[in-house]
């Protein structure tokens, strides 16, 4: 098998629908098959009904709708021939041996030579599954565990037994690694592989001893959440999101299969409470609730919880706690040291788990590595187990393990205090089992800013924003403030680049590792202006800003914008100024400024009206470009995925996308390279606008809004001075206009809408709430 062309999956449930719906983001045709519906004509009913859900599901399963496309649907008798030329069929029915066993049976039948089979089975072990199949059969057999959603969670496991083909194995690797964008681990065959195997220890723990100790879901999940690095879902959240009913069938399939010793015992037991909740079809969010839900028959949107000592809702309250507030400070170690109920509970459930996960090494794994990596990528931690005992510092941990009387795990005792991972000569090792260190690898094609932090210092830096040397003659501009927000520093750091660049270095890559790529200016400072009346310093920052933004277009070197997560506002602009972009896949971007009262004056309205007035597959005329900026902008229209960010043209046709965020930055440096050979600088356009007809005629359909009660009065201010700026100002109908000039108009609408109070409004409520204000 050289490479994977065309996909297969078997079993439309949830998941398996979810890993089809991946591989045609991957742009792969897949057949999604599932048994013939009953009493339906339409035998396909079933898998056909699966995607017609994810088309409409939220998140969204797909990146794009026309994704869907690619997915042939059918039934398991009637379209088994489909099958016969798939690369890679994988199997996602019922966690049970035999069904499987006889489907692979079907499948082995009309398969063609050397297409690999999967499983993504979560604890069934390999030798189980192919127990009297052909040795043809297991040659080519793997387990691939994908982790729900499929879409969002970049972790897969792989299982591969002692009769499966190498080259098999190579060919998912590289195809999860690169076409998925997975993060690939390689797991042993044990139960539960390794996510699950103390993933689901952990949130046992953590429910037995909330419910033991008298700690409430609200709690519990402060606590167990980003105070140690967790998803805010914390525990109860997260089983609310998995769907509890889940949780009695993993449970019994690892109780089954694991070694009567394995301390996964002690907790394994299904609590009445759970077993209650999911007999009366409370299984979480796809239920009618779950440990959270909003108050049924009600208009207001009433957080309740689940109390674990009655059972019954009450209202959800908010959580304070002196271990939560000292974690903020002091890091998981204040919160586990900490006295109170809440450091208390986080010892207990922290404590068990980490030295469970402790233990397995090199059970379910060869290395800590594999185990650290499976849940960041696989339950979203923010560190790994051996990771977060760094933190809290091993001996420390280890000591406190023995003044209570309980065993320290291998692990610990080959570490004697040392840390589990160090940077050595500017490289990262991670200890293996024998105490020994070794440097944690990293695939070809994986460029990390992380690594090359550790061996050199920047270039430039301030505050928000540093300049790194990523080799080749090109720059990293890094933006490292809250949210990786743009404020005065961080456009002196651009200006720098624009000024130290030229002679010294051939390119600039605008790049990070944070969760986004920025959320746009910081609106703080818009705010404090706002009630200062500091009109000057808001007219200062708003042309700062411009002229950045201009000077990185016009710059003499090739600038590549490579986002991923969100880029909003200011953030999207920056994106609108680059040369060229290569997008993580998962990138959120738009102009969303009018949700805060204003709108884009850092050059956005500029670059969209330009990019949509040169598109060649629009309408002719100078109406329709207008019409649809105006339509973006003052709808705050954020794209979901880098596809659709190229229907809002903030991708270009010869921008690219990567799936994999680890191969992000090599991406981005290669087009770095690829535009500096033989660049110049782009000409500055000109655009000819409608002019004060264009403008009538949009103000005309933003008091329609209003008076129909779809836009509010304020919403109908932004509106008209959005259509004042789109459609030229006062220029004459069709008089070209200069790049200049475009801004000049919005820098007048930006500050016109400063001073009102509405937009202050918004503005404020933008920042205490993180939504915004319909006023």
């Amino acid at each position: 098998m050289s490479e994977i062309r065309k996909a297969a999956v078997i079993g439309a449930g949830v998941m398996g629908a979810g890993i089809a719906a991946h591989f045609a983001n991957a742009g792969v045709p897949v057949v999604l098959l599932d048994i013939p519906a009953p009493d339906d004509e339409n035998r396909g009913a079933i898998a056909e009904d699966a995607v017609e859900r994810m088309l409409k599901a939220e998140p969204q399963p797909f990146m794009h709708k026309r994704n869907a496309k690619l997915v042939t649907t059918g039934n398991i008798e009637d379209d088994i021939g489909l099958l016969a030329d798939c690369d890679w069929i994988v199997e996602a029915i019922i966690e049970r041996a035999e069904p499987k066993r006889e489907l692979y049976r079907k499948i082995d039948a009309v398969r063609k030579p050397s297409s690999i089979v999967s499983s993504n089975t979560s604890t069934l072990p390999l030798s189980v599954l192919t127990e009297g199949l052909p040795e043809s059969f297991a040659a080519d057999f793997l387990i691939t565990h994908f982790f729900n959603p499929p879409r969002y969670m970049r972790l897969i496991e792989i299982v591969a037994g002692a009769r499966t083909d190498p080259h098999a194995v190579a060919a998912v690797r590289r195809f999860a690694d690169i076409r998925l964008g997975k993060g690939v681990v390689d797991a042993k065959d044990t139960p539960g592989f390794i996510a699950n195997r103390i993933g689901i220890y952990w949130l046992q723990c953590a429910v037995i001893a909330a419910i033991e100790d008298g700690i409430s879901v609200e709690e519990a999940d402060a606590v167990m959440g980003r105070p140690v690095g967790i998803p805010k879902t914390g525990v109860f959240g997260l089983l609310d999101m998995v769907g509890l009913d889940l949780m009695p069938h993993i449970l019994a399939s690892m109780e089954g299969a694991l070694a009567a010793d394995d301390p996964f015992h002690e907790v394994s037991g299904e609590t009445k409470l759970i077993a209650g909740m999911i007999e009366e079809g409370y299984t979480g969010r796809k239920g009618k609730g779950g440990f959270y839900r909003l108050k049924p028959d009600t208009k207001e949107r009433i957080k309740e919880a689940r109390d674990l000592g009655t059972g019954e809702y009450r209202a959800a309250g908010k959580v304070d706690l002196k271990s939560v507030r000292a974690a903020r400070k002091g890091g998981p170690r204040a919160l586990l040291a900490h006295a109170d109920k809440g450091g208390r509970y986080a010892w207990r459930v922290l404590s068990a788990t980490l030295a469970y996960a402790a233990d397995l090494v090199p059970e379910i794994a060869d290395d800590i590595v594999a185990v650290d990596d499976a849940m960041r990528l696989g339950y979203a931690w923010r560190t790994g187990p051996f990771e977060l005992i760094d933190k809290l510092g091993g001996g420390w941990f280890a000591d406190r393990l023995k003044a209570e009387g309980r065993p320290v795990p291998r692990m610990l005792e080959v570490a004697g205090g040392r840390p589990f991972y160090r940077t050595e000569a500017g490289r990262r090792q991670y200890m293996t089992t024998s105490g020994d260190y070794a440097d944690v690898g990293r695939a070809d094609g994986v460029l990390l800013l992380a690594d090359i932090k550790r061996r050199q210092k920047p270039v430039a830096a301030n505050r928000s924003a540093s300049l790194w040397d990523i080799g080749d003659g090109v720059l990293c501009l890094e933006f490292h403030s809250k949210m990786n927000t743009l404020n005065p520093f961080s456009l002196g750091m651009i200006d720098k680049a624009v000024r130290l660049i030229p002679g010294k270095y051939r390119a600039m890559v605008i790049y990070n590792e944070g969760s986004n790529f920025s959320a746009g200016a910081n609106i703080g400072l818009l705010l404090i202006a706002m009630k200062l009346r500091l009109w000057f310093a808001l007219d200062y920052l708003i042309r700062r800003g411009q002229n950045t933004y201009k000077a990185l277009k016009y710059a003499p070197f090739p600038v590549v914008g490579a986002p991923s997560g969100l880029a909003l506002g200011g953030g999207c602009e920056i994106l609108l100024h680059c040369d060229a972009v290569q997008a993580h896949a998962e990138t959120y971007t738009g102009l969303v400024e009018v949700g805060v009262g204003i709108i884009p004056a850092w050059g956005g309205c500029k670059e969209m009206l330009i990019r949509w007035t040169a598109n060649p597959d629009r309408p002719g005329g100078p109406m329709p470009p207008v019409i649809k900026v105006f339509e973006t902008i003052g709808m705050a229209t954020v794209a979901k995925s880098a596809a659709e960010a190229r229907d809002l043209l903030v991708l270009r046709p010869a921008d690219g996308v990567t799936m994999n965020r680890d191969r992000l930055l090599a991406d981005a440096k290669a087009k770095a390279l690829a535009l500096a050979e033989d660049y110049t600088p782009p000409e500055a356009p000109e655009v000819s606008l409608p002019g004060p007809t264009a403008r009538a005629a949009m103000s005309m359909a933003v008091d329609g809004l209003r008076l129909s009660g779809k836009a509010t009065a304020h919403d109908a201010t932004i509106g008209k001075a959005l259509a004042g700026v789109l459609s030229g100002g006062d220029t004459d109908f069709l008089e070209p206009i200069g790049e200049d000039d475009l801004l000049a108009l919005e820098r007048t609408a930006f500050m016109a809408l400063a001073h009102h109070p509405a937009s202050m409004a918004r503005v404020a409520h933008m920042i205490k709430n993180g939504k915004p204000l319909r006023n």
